[in-house]
């Protein structure tokens, strides 16, 4: 080999040397590099160690898979009552511009969602008040059961579906005071109506879930257990809560629960959410519902005779246990429901029946609470005979009882439908919720209206489409979707060919303050079901 050749050798051996040196030198610069970098980006931490979060696994199902095959079944229902104006001033009245600025909005939030939603002060001028509530479909054609409280006295009532903005028109079709139950009815088909279950299976300590609108918000699943059954509530009126005996449950119920369902595990109803007992006035653990048992038989009823008809006897009891056998002692009984009162001309009077008796037995049963002989008596069709044995200057004796109508029993207490006084109205109804006149010259001439057409809004029902929409007396309507409006009968006519759901815009002239008329705009949506 020569030197040449040698040389070259040599410094192609150095020049490898000196480019591995400085890969190495590379390499070990970017790890400590890192390490200090690591170092400075946990310095707020140091030595702790970054979280993972997992892959999703699916965890138990039961409770979501029961909240979402009852979500279409479970309804919110919004209840508008309007009090009576006085009698110098029916319907809506426009107002004063100190009365719009000082609407006390806050006021009709607290009434809505606490408190009684139909016990405030009349006013002289239409007043409304609210109530939210909950309910459940038991029938796919719209038929709902909820609270009799959620819908007493409302002059309107609408339903809400999950899901859907549509705001439903509800019609009663049978209520239940002694029970708190009521039966509405929607115009809308293909429901999804929940399972009913059997209250009679349901056992301390099974699970419960609550579904409803608790302060208005819709869909709300709460969960607890069952507390106790056949609880009956201290203080109450043994003549109006005698026939609930409440499933009691710590799962959450607040306002605006009332009506909704409760369920059991499987996502059968057995029972509606009724009340709590609070302090506060919200959720305290102590919720109860009435037994869907007893729901279903009001139903039945109410759907096949629009009312609810139970058996009676005309006795009076005392409600608490511990009394009655004080004086079923000291009237020489050791067992048996004291007699306190007969009412007169009913059918334990007419069968020989009196005061200070002791019932010991219907139709050969033992019985020994006032409750046991409310609930069979009730239970017993008016017409039916059944035989009552009672104790007597101790000797036991039988008598025949023809069961008859308690509300006809107790015609004083319990008889009669809830009704509210007939008014008259002048002018042509539209049923847009609104009465109308036509204009005349001389109706011109008073309200200082020069324009051409129209016809005159005389009255604004309380509550209706046209109430929403804030129609006034006094109005002018001149277009209805932009057809022109001259007269009362081409109002009605173009109101009969919209449909429910259907937008409506009007147009209206009205007068301001210094007798100027102008120009407004009114729309909405017509309601599902409603005028």
């Amino acid at each position: 080999m020569s030197s040449f050749d040698k040389i070259r050798r040599q410094k192609l051996l150095s020049f490898s040397l000196i480019l591995f040196t400085l890969s190495i030198g590379v390499i070990i610069g970017t790890m400590v590099s890192t390490g200090v970098k690591a170092a400075k980006d946990q310095s707020g931490a140091p030595g702790a160690t970054p979280l993972a979060i997992p892959n999703p696994v699916q965890l138990s199902t039961s409770f979501s898979t029961l909240a979402k095959r009852l979500e279409p079944s479970v309804v919110n229902i919004s209840s508008t009552y309007v009090q009576k104006p006085s009698a110098a001033k029916k319907g809506r009245t426009r107002p004063a511009p100190e009365d719009e600025e000082e609407d006390n909005g806050m006021q009709d939030f607290f009434e809505r969602f606490f408190g009684s939603p139909f016990g405030g002060p009349p006013s002289s001028g239409a007043r409304k008040s609210y109530s939210l509530g909950s309910g459940v479909v038991v029938d796919k054609n719209g038929y709902i059961i909820t609270n009799d409280h959620v819908v007493e006295k409302a002059s309107r009532i609408q339903v809400k579906f999950t899901g859907d903005s549509t705001d439903y028109e509800a019609k009663v079709i049978g209520t239940d005071r002694l029970t708190d139950v009521a039966v509405l009815k929607v115009d809308r088909t293909n429901l999804v109506p929940a399972k009913i279950g059997n209250s009679d299976a349901v056992q301390v300590g099974d699970w419960a879930v609550a579904i409803g609108s608790p302060f208005g918000f819709q869909a709300t699943v709460t969960a607890g257990i069952i507390s106790a059954k056949s609880r009956d509530i201290p203080g109450e009126d043994p003549s109006t809560s005698g026939f609930q005996h409440f499933l009691q449950t710590d799962a959450a119920i607040n306002p605006g629960n009332s009506g909704g369902p409760l369920l059991n595990i499987n996502g059968e109803v057995v029972g509606i959410n009724t009340m709590i007992a609070s302090r506060s006035g919200g959720y305290q653990g102590i919720g109860f519902a009435l037994p869907i048992n007893t729901a279903v038989k009001i139903y039945n009823q109410i759907i096949k005779n629009g009312k609810v008809t139970r058996g009676s006897i005309g006795v009076q009891f005392v409600a608490n246990d511990d009394k009655n056998a004080e004086f079923v002692k000291a009237y020489g009984g050791t067992t048996g429901i004291f007699v306190q009162k007969v009412t007169p001309g009913g059918p334990a009077d007419k069968a020989g029946l009196q005061d200070g008796d002791i019932v010991i037995a219907l139709n050969g049963k033992t019985v020994s609470r006032g409750q046991d002989l409310m609930d069979s008596v009730a239970d017993a069709s008016v017409g039916e005979q059944m035989k009552i044995t009672v104790l007597r200057g101790g000797k036991n004796q039988d008598y025949t009882v023809t069961i008859g109508d308690r509300n006809k029993v107790f015609a004083g207490e319990f008889g009669g439908p809830r009704t509210e006084e007939s008014e008259g109205h002048e002018g042509t109804q539209a049923k847009f919720g609104i009465f109308v006149q036509n204009l005349n010259d001389s109706i011109r001439q008073n309200l200082g209206y020069k324009g051409t057409g129209g016809v005159l809004v005389t009255q604004v029902e309380p509550g209706s489409f046209a109430d929403d929409i804030s129609l006034l007396p006094n109005d002018v309507i001149t277009q209805v979707n932009r057809q022109a409006v001259n007269s009362a009968e081409e109002l009605k006519h173009i109101q009969s060919t919209l449909k429910p759901g259907q937008a409506v815009a009007f147009r209206v002239m009205r007068a301001g303050r210094n007798g100027e008329w102008s120009t407004t705009f009114l729309g909405g949506t017509l309601p599902v079901g409603g005028q």
